[in-house]
C-alpha cells in the first residue's frame, strides 16, 4: 500500500459499511495526519446540512454520526485488534458536526472552529487525556472527541467575540 495511505485489516474491505462509517469515505486511510482529514472531509460534508438545516439539522447528524461511530468503531476495533486505531475517523466528524452545529454556518466561524476542534483534539487538556485513558472501546475512542468538541466551541465563541468586538 501506498506510504500515503493506511491499509485496512485483513477482514474489512473498502465497500464494507464499517470501513465506509469508520473512515469516513475513506478519508481516515490518508497519511499523513488521518484525523485532519476526516475533519476536513466533515467540514465539507457538513457544510450543505447546517446551510440547508441549520443547528437542528446539524446536531441531529451529529447525533446519527456518534451512534453510527460506536456500531462501526467497535467492528473495526475487532478486525483491526487496535484499541485505537488512527484511520477511524467517525469520531472527529461526529465532533466537527457538534462544533458545526453550534457555530454560525459561515467560513470564518467554520475556520476557527476546526482550528480549535483539532488543536483540542491533539493538545488532550483536562479532562480529555484522562478520559481517553481510562475509558476503553468504541467509546474510548468517541467520547473524548466530544469533549475537545465542547472545548472548541468555547473557544470558538471567545475568538469571535474578540474579533468582532475590537
Amino acid at each position: 500500500m501506498s506510504r500515503f495511505l493506511t491499509p485496512l485489516p485483513k477482514e474489512l474491505h473498502f465497500a464494507d459499511p464499517v470501513v465506509t462509517i469508520a473512515t469516513f469515505g475513506g478519508s481516515g486511510l490518508l497519511r499523513p495526519a488521518p484525523g485532519t482529514w476526516g475533519t476536513l472531509a466533515a467540514v465539507f460534508a457538513g457544510w450543505p446540512i447546517a446551510v440547508l438545516g441549520g443547528p437542528v439539522a446539524m446536531s441531529v447528524a451529529a447525533v446519527v454520526a456518534f451512534l453510527a461511530g460506536l456500531w462501526a468503531t467497535e467492528r473495526y476495533i475487532a478486525a483491526s485488534g487496535n484499541q485505537d486505531p488512527s484511520e477511524v475517523v467517525i469520531d472527529e466528524v461526529a465532533a466537527m458536526w457538534l462544533v458545526m452545529a453550534a457555530l454560525p454556518p459561515t467560513p470564518l466561524a467554520y475556520l476557527l472552529g476546526f482550528v480549535f476542534f483539532r488543536l483540542f483534539d491533539i493538545w488532550k487538556p483536562w479532562p480529555i487525556r484522562g478520559l481517553e485513558r481510562r475509558v476503553k472501546g468504541e467509546m474510548g475512542v468517541m467520547v473524548d472527541d466530544m469533549v475537545a468538541a465542547i472545548y472548541a466551541i468555547i473557544a470558538a465563541w471567545v475568538a469571535g467575540m474578540a474579533l468582532f468586538t475590537v
